[in-house]
């Protein structure tokens, strides 16, 4: 079967040699408890000088820092050292067939494959195999591009997704005779993680026709009610910015060939990602809150006033007793859209009447985006979890808006006819949830 067509590549796989904690290995996304600079503390406290993907990985909390430049160098000089030592190992071709539990969800399935890049493009309006969900912050990408530019190998804590109500290509792979890959408890209480190799030759080309069908093009017509010849088999779930580096990255190098045609093979061409059906019933999907730091309350909510006020969509703000006051009014306030926040121990609602766009997310986002451009004190963060929300937002000078979630069942449907979110929408799971660094995978010839 010609799996490239689906834009899908079967990896060689890096994991760790048999020595190795896997605990200690495995860490959590870098794009995670970035206003909570303990959490990483108490990580590279728990890893110490044993091998872990932290020694591979740029936490996001640290970018803001010094000496950014010598820890991107350190992250190289790891990376090959892992690979001459032999910390890092090769196995047979083939998927990793993942199981995770966590706090929230007693099993969530995923299957790592790698992507074809060809097949995947960030920019507004464009109609890939391969789709962004949430709009990409291009402004995001040069850091990230300097992690990956001069790396060895890719560690991914990519989640892309597939719309398989009839569960026909994860799900299979469970009743299969399978190699354990890995089996261990992952740190700071995040759960528990299996998972198997898949390398029998007629197991992958199940997985390939079971995709197969899912990007036929009349079923895809039919199910989005749409009579796009472009069919969209993917969607980027967490790591749509690290797959977008992946993406810049493998255009610089066809745009420095002499000939483009002679670097299709490259490895570089392909990212690691652990794909998941959308409709796996251990995966949810939780609100991304917003938190402005360093901030004048008061002025930040008549400047919303003013800003709705102008767009034609007035805004009242709503002073409540508690958060479950504000979330109760925010319930009974029918078509309106409305924000829940808190600031420095008072919480409120923003409540914005005859709205223009569909979700609240997008509804706020673009008032703070245009707030913030000429005020260089004041920063966003995306914080998942109520309490982390109430934590911050407490704090003197922040604010701390609560937004809702999305139905998962909508996404595809909403993607393939409206085109991405706004930025930061939604969240796969809570913040422990995130996928952990472990499998790698060359990106160098």
């Amino acid at each position: 079967m010609d799996l490239a067509k689906l834009a899908l590549q079967v990896p060689t796989i890096l994991l760790p040699k048999a020595d190795v904690d896997p605990s200690c290995w495995a860490v959590i996304a870098c794009d995670q408890y970035t206003s909570e600079p303990e959490y990483w503390q108490a990580v590279d406290r728990l890893v110490a000088d044993q091998p872990s993907t932290l020694r591979l990985i740029f936490p996001e909390v640290y970018l803001e820092d010094a000496g950014v430049d010598a820890r991107i160098a350190d992250i190289n000089t790891s990376m090959d050292q892992y690979l001459d030592d032999g910390v890092l190992v090769a196995q047979e071709q083939g998927f990793i067939l993942v199981d995770r539990k966590t706090s929230h969800a007693p099993s969530r399935k995923g299957l790592v494959v790698a992507l074809d890049l060809e097949a995947y493009d960030y920019r507004p309006g464009t109609k890939t195999m391969i789709r962004a969900t949430e709009g990409t912050i291009v402004d995001r990408l040069p850091p990230r591009i300097r992690v990956r530019e001069n790396a060895a190998v890719e560690l991914p804590h990519i989640m892309v997704l597939i719309d398989d109500p009839e569960q026909t290509v994860i799900e299979p792979l469970f009743e299969a005779d399978l190699e354990s890959a890995y089996n261990f408890e992952l740190m700071q209480e995040s759960g528990h993680l299996k998972g198997w190799k898949v390398t029998q030759q007629h197991l992958l080309e199940q997985v390939g026709s079971a995709l197969e069908r899912l990007a036929e093009k009349e079923r895809f017509q039919k199910r989005y009610e749409v009579d796009d010849d472009e069919v969209m088999l993917y969607a980027m779930g967490d790591g749509n910015h690290s797959f977008a580096t992946a993406k810049a990255i493998w255009e610089r190098l066809k745009t420095d060939a002499a000939d483009p045609a002679d670097v299709m093979g490259h490895p570089a061409r392909y990212a690691l990602v652990e794909l998941v059906n959308v409709h796996d019933p251990g995966l949810e999907f939780e609100a991304i809150h917003r938190v402005i730091f360093d901030v004048d309350t008061k002025d930040l909510l008549n400047k919303a006033s003013d800003y709705y006020g102008k767009a034609g969509t007035p805004c009242q703000v709503e002073w409540h007793d508690d958060l479950a006051a504000a979330n109760a009014a925010a319930s009974a306030a029918g078509a309106a859209h409305t924000v829940p926040f808190v600031a420095a121990g008072r919480y409120g609602l923003l409540k914005i009447d005859e709205p223009k766009l569909t979700l609240e997310v997008a509804t706020l986002q673009n008032f703070l985006d245009e707030y913030l451009i000429n005020r260089s004190a004041a920063r966003i963060d995306y914080i998942h979890g109520d309490d982390a929300v109430t934590k911050l937002g407490n704090q003197q000078g922040n604010l701390g808006f609560y937004l809702p979630s999305i139905s998962k069942h909508d996404l595809f449907r909403t993607i393939v006819r409206d085109g991405a979110l706004p930025r930061k929408t939604f969240s796969m799971g809570e913040a422990d949830e995130k996928r952990f660094y472990l499998e790698a995978r060359r990106i160098t010839l």
